[in-house]
Parts: structure tokens; sequence; C-alpha cells
């Protein structure tokens, strides 16, 4: 796969975003214990239950995966001028 610029932060951000459509949604929130992949996980699945993503092949859900997965999402819902896609 390729490298995306600024990956790590709009992973961030695709978790920011994420929680607050999971929120939305009647999710009640993350806990202070739950951690990253967990986090990752969780909006992976909420985002193609709800079919705004397409979802993976069942041999390749796994962690990286879905991140990748979530950045490609995240860089299409940013408007063009956003300063992480640049």
């Amino acid at each position: 796969m390729k490298k995306v610029k600024n990956e790590k932060e709009l992973l961030k951000k695709a978790l920011q975003v994420g929680q607050v459509y999971a929120k939305n949604r009647g999710y009640q929130s993350f806990g202070p214990t739950d951690s990253f992949d967990q986090k990752v996980e969780c909006i992976y699945r909420l985002l193609v239950n709800d079919k705004l993503l397409i979802p993976l092949p069942a041999d390749q859900e796994n962690g990286v995966h879905m991140k990748k997965r979530l950045v490609k999402w995240i860089s299409h819902q940013l408007p063009a001028e956003h300063p992480l896609l640049n």
C-alpha cells in the first residue's frame, strides 16, 4: 500500500470525527480503559455497518488495514484545502 502523507494526523482526525458520529448515533462514548486499537475497530465496524465504509475482505480484517481504511475515509470527508491533505 502507498504511504499517505500525514497518516498519523489523519487517523487521529478520523477517530475524532468517528467518535462524534458514534455519539450522535447513540453510542455512549469510549471509556478511559479502551485502547487505541479498540477505538479503531469500533469506529471501523460502525461505519461499515452504516454503509459509509466498504468492508475489508475477511482475510485482511486487522488493525493495520482498518487504520488505512479510516485514513482513506477521512481523506474523502475533509475539504480539499484542509491542511492535513496538503
